[in-house]
């Protein structure tokens, strides 16, 4: 599929109509307004499609490819709007990460970590989001935000024991 479409374009569709979806909520996620992660989403795979010759396959999933293009479609959205972006978080990725930082669930604590993801960089926030929300695998967030394997889980384990930090001084 993936030859065919770098042969000819028409060939695409197919591509499309099994990553769109995927990607789509990818993007809505990080929104939370429709009709802007649409058009991010169809510019993704504009450029995808404009690209699709310099994809290199390196065992990962070509979803992988398009999640990063998709990732730095918005990066460039919330630098040229400064629009606030959104953080969609779930009581089973925020259960997951109290259990990376070890700490017991604690209903004040959780609401001082929530404030403290609120105020993250992009970049820490869609770490995050990534590992504990999309369950996502460390190699397959360093492909995305292009780092290696092992940079992805230092940089989060990191993120997490800073995070404790300043909650713990918040306390």
């Amino acid at each position: 599929m993936l030859e065919a479409a770098r042969r000819d374009p028409q060939a695409f569709a197919p591509l499309y109509g099994r990553y769109f979806e995927p990607i789509f909520r990818f993007v809505y996620q990080r929104l939370d307004d429709q009709n802007l992660a649409q058009d991010l989403t169809q510019q993704t795979f504009i450029k995808a499609l404009e690209k699709l010759n310099k994809y290199e396959d390196r065992g990962l999933p070509f979803s992988s490819w398009l999640y990063r293009i998709a990732l730095n479609e918005l990066n460039q959205h919330f630098r040229s709007n400064s629009k606030n972006r959104c953080l969609n978080i779930e009581s089973a990725g925020v259960d997951a990460m109290m259990e990376e930082m070890n700490e017991d669930r604690y209903e004040p604590y959780i609401d001082k970590l929530i404030e403290v993801m609120d105020q993250l960089e992009p970049e820490s926030q869609t770490l995050i989001e990534m590992r504990f929300f999309e369950k996502r695998s460390f190699k397959e967030i360093g492909e995305i935000l292009e780092l290696t394997e092992n940079n992805a889980k230092v940089r989060l384990y990191r993120l997490l024991d800073k995070m404790k930090m300043i909650i713990s001084r918040v306390a």
